[in-house]
């Protein structure tokens, strides 16, 4: 990609510079007396714990901002209830960059089942609870009750993923984009490095917030469409109809549905005079199917559908889903607006990726690479895991639909030089406690898309395709993994390292094309296991989920052995697999489980379809319509695992070899039509009622349900002494069958 934007090192540093780099980030106002600041310049609320490491969002935003000269503080898990930590920093002299953290907080709270998660990896002591649900709204209006009148600016993954109306799994309801949420002044999207020091500069030199409009990457609330724009109106598509019930119900009681069809239409009439009062000053109003063929990109900006009209209609969220993610290349992207009551949050097209000089610094600042010294011992299972780790690249042309990295990082990989990975672990070995020469992992969204682009810069910037992969590799993609190929044998070089391990995700059907680079993989840098994603078996889910097929995974299989033993070694392939992904049956989980017990698998741990926000996946989760194709009324139906028993069903399926999902299957076999595979058999998924270990675990259970019914009371006995006496209900089973059932499991 032709980087046309300056570089970001390129600026002018700000005059507390002087200051020069602090050893790290002030939590504090000890800490920012320490360090001889009176103020500071920006302050970063972040939903994770402070870890000075550039795998921790806040760190690596936060020591840019500092090498530009402003002074960083950081407020890390702040008590939301009250605006009391909000202000312990004291006031920023430019604004609060707000961040949920590395995670979505939905997603760090709840499990696929929503059940609420025990545990937060990014926490210190792993604590549960340290941040609020949806902690980007909530400490933007903590941050504004705090200190009226500084602006706010959100950013990270949860403002990413939700920057349009987006369909929420938790509350199962569209909802709005996080900026009205939230009411802050600009959300910055993607990896936000250039839009960052571009903002920090323009306050800096005290520009106005509500002036800064054209910084690429973010996002605002505005009225209407500037003069000289041209809106290309993707609000409607050839006729929306009803894709749920195709045949009206005769006995069905339509006076409400009348009254709230009466309600809609008042909206949409008010709706529609709004958008042209709103746009009464733009340039030119084109439709979507009539505009020209040639138009100036930097002025055109495509209204996608509202908000009330993606509430009320899923083909049209699904419309607004297609065109949202064909804008998503920075070479050809135009803004995009959606109006959100009688305003609009408007998004100005995607950052120019960085250089790889540009990349290498961000990871070469003065980080500790360790957590804030005031969680003393606490352990961060997050940093545990990475801490030994190296990013060498970012984003991915992958387009799995399933996967948000395409809406947050992009589709152009962003690689480091070879020398700067080098210099990192050279860093990690001569700083990082604990270190015994071992890298954990040399990788990133995807191991092996390391300096992987486009053959033309032209052809990729006029590209329009959502995955580079699908369904097949672009004959203009390069696959050459040599450059990967000499990084890894450099790396392993380095003296005081033993191994470099590679834990990454792998695409394997782009290590298919290059035969060497998986022979030095399976030499040098598995560890015994090399963990996949075939994600399924079969070619319709497949296809919803923009995956290649399965004859992939056979030839790198064939390739990962082949090379295992020439190498004397044992190793073996660890496949993931996703159930109840949209566009999944039963009979498709059924064949997958099938393939499963033939290839001698037995997943321990499997992973349930969660509909992350704005993900292609979601949009058909909730939809039922596939937006990878043209959405229209007459678009392909998807059927979706959604109630809470089909999905329990799907995921018994990936574990068949479990005595607890026997039942379960049995009765879906039987439903089903294929009774013929229950039995003792190998040909036979799940055996036929076997008392031994059925009847063995109902005792079980009963036993777990009889510690239960205990309850202990503490007495004091004559010498002082405390005893626990035991009360128990009476059991209701006679002992002689008690005896009887003993025996025969004896026998």
């Amino acid at each position: 990609m032709q980087i046309t934007a300056p570089d970001i090192f390129s600026y002018r540093k700000f005059w507390p510079y002087k200051f020069g780099p602090a050893p790290v980030l002030p939590m504090s106002r000890n800490e920012m007396d320490i360090l001889g600041w009176d103020s500071c310049d920006i302050i970063i609320v972040t939903g994770d714990a402070y870890v000075d490491h550039p795998s921790f969002g806040m760190a690596i935003i936060g020591r840019l901002l500092e090498s530009q000269g402003f002074r960083v503080g950081i407020i890390s898990q702040p008590d939301w209830r009250s605006a009391a930590d909000f202000q312990k920093l004291g006031k920023p002299n430019l604004f609060f960059g707000i961040a949920a953290g590395n995670m979505d907080s939905m997603v760090n709270h709840y499990t696929a089942d929503r059940k609420p998660r025990s545990d937060d990896a990014y926490t210190a002591g792993a604590k549960a609870g340290k941040r609020p649900n949806r902690a980007t709204v909530v400490y933007a209006q903590r941050a504004r009750e705090a200190f009226k009148g500084v602006p706010i600016i959100i950013g990270g993954i949860e403002a990413s993923l939700r920057r349009i109306a987006q369909y929420d799994y938790w509350t199962e309801k569209v909802r709005r984009s996080i900026l009205p949420d939230s009411k802050a002044d600009m959300l910055l999207f993607g990896n936000a490095e250039r839009a960052i020091v571009e903002l920090s500069h323009r306050l800096a030199r005290g520009e106005n917030i509500a002036d800064i409009t054209d910084i690429r990457g973010t996002g605002f609330m505005r009225q209407g469409v500037p003069e000289g724009w041209t809106l290309i109106d993707s609000t409607d598509i050839d006729e929306v109809g009803s894709i749920e019930y195709p045949e009206a119900d005769p006995y069905a009681d339509t006076s409400k549905d009348q009254k709230c069809e009466e309600v809609r239409e008042d909206k949409r009439t008010e709706e529609k005079r709004t958008e042209e009062r709103l746009n009464s000053g733009a340039a030119q109003i084109i439709h979507f199917h009539e505009r020209p063929k040639k138009l100036d990109r930097t002025t055109t900006v495509i209204r996608l559908p509202s908000y009330s009209q993606v509430l009320d209609s899923k083909v049209l969220y699904a419309h607004a889903s297609r065109v949202f993610h064909l804008e998503t290349n920075p070479g050809n992207a135009r803004a995009l607006v959606q109006m959100h009551g009688k305003r609009d949050v408007w998004l100005n097209p995607p950052p120019q990726p960085l250089s790889a000089q540009e990349f290498d610094q961000l990871f070469e600042f003065p980080y500790t690479r360790k957590p804030h010294p005031s969680y003393g011992d606490l352990k961060i299972p997050a940093y545990d895991m990475i801490r030994f780790s190296i990013n060498i690249m970012r984003g991915c042309f992958g387009g799995c639909t399933f996967c948000s990295i395409t809406e947050h990082e992009g589709r152009i990989i962003q690689s480091r030089s070879e020398d700067s990975v080098i210099r990192e672990i050279e860093a990690i070995r001569d700083n990082v406690p604990g270190f015994t020469g071992n890298i954990s992992d040399l990788g990133g969204p995807t191991a092996n898309m390391y300096r992987l682009s486009c053959k033309d810069n032209k052809i990729e910037e006029s590209c329009r395709r959502l995955s580079c992969v699908y369904p097949d590799i672009c004959i203009n993609m390069g696959t050459n993994h040599q450059p990967l190929t000499k990084l890894y044998r450099r790396a392993r070089a380095v003296n005081g390292v033993k191994r470099v391990f590679i834990a990454s995700g792998l695409r394997y059907d782009l290590a298919i094309r290059d035969p060497e680079y998986i022979k030095e993989l399976v030499t040098h840098h598995v560890g015994g296991r090399l963990k996949i994603a075939p994600e399924h078996t079969e070619k319709s889910t497949l296809s919803k989920m923009m995956k290649p097929p399965i004859g992939n995974y056979y030839r790198f299989k064939e390739l990962f052995e082949k090379y295992s033993k020439q190498a004397g070694k044992e190793q073996y392939l660890i496949p993931y697999f996703i159930s109840s992904h949209p566009g999944t049956t039963d009979e498709d989980m059924l064949n997958l489980a099938l393939w499963l017990k033939q290839n001698k698998f037995k997943p321990d741990q499997v992973q349930a379809f969660i509909p992350t926000p704005m993900a292609l996946a979601s949009a058909m989760y909730h939809t039922g319509v596939n937006p990878l194709k043209k959405v229209g009324s007459e678009s392909e139906f998807i059927d979706t695992a959604k109630t809470a028993k089909t999905r329990r069903l799907h995921k018994a399926f990936l574990r068949y070899h479990d005595p607890e999902n026997w039942q379960m299957i049995r009765v879906a076999l039987k439903r089903m039509g294929r009774a013929d595979l229950i039995g003792n058999g190998k040909e036979h998924l799940v055996p036929e009622f076997t008392p031994r270990l059925e009847k063995a675990r109902h005792r079980n259970q009963a036993q777990r349900n009889q510690k239960g019914n205990d309850f202990h009371h503490r007495i004091k006995s004559k010498s002082g002494k405390k005893k626990a006496k035991v009360f128990k209900k009476p059991h209701t089973r006679k002992s002689s069958t008690k005896k009887t059932t003993k025996n025969k499991f004896k026998r």
